[in-house]
């Protein structure tokens, strides 16, 4: 990782729990505010530690597109869970049919930026 990478990703990393520690629930209940700044310090730690051995830059460029969409997405919905992509299981339709392989490639290439380090589900 270049001394560049690091300090976005460390600039980064300390954005997050600067937005985490001013958080205000959109609800303005109180018990909710803690529970979404819990939240939002848990999934950057979790994020975080899962991405920190990457050695790839492009990878490193990509996940550093992803917090970034990340937070902008959260700070400008005041929500900051994932939002959801509604895709109906056989949503995407094929040149000639609709084979699984062919929609699963498909499902992967249209998942958004901001939701590339989670899982399916």
């Amino acid at each position: 990782m270049t001394a560049s990478t690091r300090r976005t990703v460390l600039s980064l990393y300390m954005r997050v729990f600067r937005i985490a520690r001013t958080w205000q629930a959109q609800s303005g209940v109180i018990n909710d505010t803690e529970a979404e700044r819990k939240y939002i310090v848990q999934e950057a730690r979790s994020l975080f530690r899962q991405n920190q051995q990457m050695a790839d830059q492009e990878s490193i460029k990509r996940s550093i597109e992803e917090c970034e969409a990340r937070i902008e997405i959260g700070l400008h919905y005041r929500n900051p869970y994932p939002r959801a992509t509604y895709l109906p299981p056989m949503g995407l339709a094929t040149q000639k049919g609709r084979k699984l392989r062919a929609q699963q490639r498909l499902r992967k290439q249209a998942k958004p930026i901001y939701l590339q380090s989670h899982d399916e589900t």
